[in-house]
């Protein structure tokens, strides 16, 4: 990489602007941004010895035991006048363990081995440091880089706790390899149990694992397991960055469940918050050291005016080395496989999109908008976890739709590989609150669905995890609502309102699958349509627990309840997948959208796709287009009576193709098609190896 800006060499260039001509116009821009990303790469190297070192910074700050059992405390903490270390160790004494002033605002102290030889804290002490600042002012505060927090019961704020245990769980199962076909099972453990508590990362392993394998699911993506004082927060307003939350367990447990993960061969993704940080001082980032800045932007500039939390200075060099290095902990130590990294909109404008309203311009991406720092921060992860760890997914998050996101690095990218297609649930949900269903626009929904920016892979979801929160509601919920309460039995005919709710729902769902992206996601509970919203225990509603779980004994005690069908069918969408690799294969090629019919036919993977959205009209011989011909078969259909339909279809049937140009395909065949019913169809003479 080149060290000045004006002759900055793009390796894979070319590649980026080949595939899209219209970039041609921002080429200095992407110029700009890796020449930073190679100065940056460059001090690393010379100041820290490279990326490696630097990234390992949590093997030197905080606390650390050395092998003759001493302890050592490092802390950056710049405007500080002094720092102290309190706890149960000491009997809380403010003044008896002074930390020694290194430079760079850094500062150490160490706690001999006690006269036994075991070290000078024992594992679970309680801790504080204690923080002089200039202008007299005494803090407590917990250490950035602490590891184990906890919370007693009523006690306001969090207590650092000192985690050492004598026997560290040991993982046994290597980490999966990395998934063509990414189906991921986006899940929070707190809510993951029928039963009104905080649910336990054991619970999870034990209950939760097996129900996620059995789906067909090969991703989980983890919520809320960065430590976060708020529970309401969804895990939004971190606190401690290096803690797994304590309030589902242990760090021990939290090992436990990925490594049971990998032995079913499961890649688990974490919900990771770089974007801000909870403005919470006695347990947070927040005035660490007594300043309005330290970890980041001072005001306004650091502070994020929606969210009510505080934006990081990604321009300092120990912001980066803790940013940084929090990345590789969770990926060394827990052995996560990725991360989605959440809320990168607000990162990378200065204007954090807040009403803004991208209409896809290219200007809106580039220019005095652009938040740099942030941006080449970005860039700077994905090149080192890249690096470091080659199987490694990250995800972004993104609304603009900034270009060149999901591209490599050495193209100019920000190196993600893949983003989340945030406008895919937002048309379902329009379409369900604004239109009947023979009002439909098909053209549309297709666009939606295909919209996306190529050789960029996207992430599809129907519904998203806000949509589950008390105040919105669920395609379920939607499709459904107050009837899914008393009219869900198997065991009388459906009304109207279930009939239309159970067809739609799969079709939806699996419309997104089949055609929305390169990998599929699904929150915790909606696969099944989870009955009830999701509503965390806060004030509004007394502190109560009943709305934050998920219901999963309805699949079971309750078998006769139309839940268990949606189950069955969203499975059987994900084997299917499994079986020919279509969210692997390249877009599919739609033949069919027609406005009246409301029919949707497209090809992917070789696969043939086959929906009739028309809520009264089946048809009897329609002509489905196809490329390949030969004799094709039902694999998957939505109006199976396991899943809830209507069984209108025999499996038996066996589907001719003729040689004729139609749609821009060579052959057709005459399929039956139900009203609101979907079907999957493969050639029995096509190999579907991928």
């Amino acid at each position: 990489m080149a060290d000045t800006e004006d002759n900055v060499s793009i390796p894979g260039l070319n590649s980026l602007l080949q595939m899209d001509p219209y970039l041609k116009s921002y080429q200095k821009d992407f110029e700009r941004r890796y020449g930073l990303l190679g100065k940056q790469l460059a001090a690393l190297e010379e100041r820290e010895g490279g990326i490696d070192q630097f990234t390992r910074a949590y093997e030197t700050f905080g606390v650390q035991r050395r092998h003759d059992n001493s302890l050592v405390f490092f802390e950056w903490a710049p405007a500080a006048e002094a720092l102290f270390l309190a706890g149960d160790f000491n009997g809380w004494d403010k003044f008896s363990h002074r930390y020694t002033k290194q430079p760079f605002g850094k500062w150490e102290l160490v706690i001999p081995a006690k006269a036994d030889g075991s070290p000078g804290l024992e594992h679970g002490s309680k801790l504080k440091v204690v923080v002089h600042t200039e202008n007299g002012e005494r803090l407590y505060r917990i250490s950035p880089w602490a590891k184990y927090v906890t919370q007693q019961e009523n006690a306001p704020v969090y207590d650092w706790v000192h985690w050492d245990p004598p026997e560290p769980y040991t993982p046994v199962h290597k980490r999966p390899d990395k998934p063509r076909s990414l189906r991921i099972y986006e899940c929070h453990v707190g809510i993951a149990s029928p039963e009104g508590k905080v649910a336990s990362y054991s619970n999870f392993t034990a209950n939760v694992l097996p129900r996620i394998k059995d789906l067909g699911y090969n991703c989980i993506q983890m919520m809320a397991v960065m430590e976060h004082a708020y529970y309401a927060s969804f895990g939004y307003q971190i606190t401690s960055f290096f803690a797994a939350s304590s309030r589902y367990g242990t760090p021990e447990d939290l090992k436990r469940l990925i490594d049971a993960a990998h032995a079913l061969g499961i890649v688990v993704l974490l919900d990771m918050v770089h974007s801000h940080a909870s403005k919470n001082t006695e347990d947070g980032l927040n005035h660490f050291d007594g300043s309005d800045s330290c970890f980041f932007h001072a005001p306004p500039r650091g502070q994020h005016s929606l969210w009510d939390s505080r934006l990081f200075n990604y321009s300092s060099w120990e912001v980066l080395r803790f940013l940084l290095s929090n990345l590789r902990w969770w990926m060394e130590e827990y052995r996560f496989d990725g991360f989605r990294f959440d809320g990168i909109t607000s990162m990378l404008y200065h204007h954090h999109g807040i009403a803004v309203g991208f209409s896809g311009d290219y200007s809106e991406y580039f220019g005095l908008q652009v938040d740099e720092d942030s941006l080449v921060y970005l860039m700077l992860a994905n090149h080192i976890l890249h690096t470091l760890y080659p199987t490694c997914i990250t995800i972004a998050e993104d609304v603009s739709g900034m270009p060149a996101i999901c591209r490599g690095v050495e193209e100019g990218g920000l190196g993600f590989d893949y983003r989340l297609a945030m406008a895919v649930p937002d048309k379902w949900i329009q379409i369900l609150k604004e239109f009947k269903d023979e009002d439909w626009d098909i053209g549309n929904i297709i666009h939606t669905l295909i919209n996306r920016r190529y050789g960029e892979k996207c992430i599809a979801y129907s519904e998203s995890h806000d949509q589950a929160l008390v105040g919105d509601k669920t395609l379920a919920f939607w499709l459904m609502d107050k009837e899914m309460y008393t009219n869900m039995s198997s065991l009388v005919p459906m009304t109207a309102v279930i009939d239309r709710g159970i067809q739609l729902h799969k079709m939806i769902r699996l419309l997104t699958h089949a055609l929305g992206g390169e990998g599929y996601l699904n929150f915790i509970g909606n696969e099944f349509g989870h009955p009830e919203w999701l509503d965390f225990p806060r004030e509004g509603n007394n502190q109560s627990y009943h709305y934050a779980r998920r219901q999963f004994d309805l699949l079971e005690a309750a078998k006769h309840l139309r839940y268990a069908q949606l189950y069955a069918f969203d499975r059987h969408m994900n084997l299917t997948e499994d079986a020919y690799g279509w969210l692997a294969a390249p877009p599919a090629y739609v033949s069919t959208k027609h406005e009246e019919d409301k029919v949707i036919v497209f090809e992917r993977a070789k696969v043939v796709f086959i929906f009739n959205f028309h809520p009264t009209r089946s048809y009897q011989d329609y002509t489905v287009a196809v490329e390949v011909s030969g004799k094709y078969t039902i694999k998957l259909d939505s109006d199976d009576v396991q899943f809830g339909g209507h069984g209108r279809l025999d499996h038996h049937t066996e589907f001719f193709t003729k040689p004729q140009d139609f749609n821009g395909r060579s052959n057709v065949m005459q399929v039956y098609i139900p009203c609101r019913a979907a079907l999957v169809l493969v050639n029995d003479e096509i190999d579907y190896s991928y």
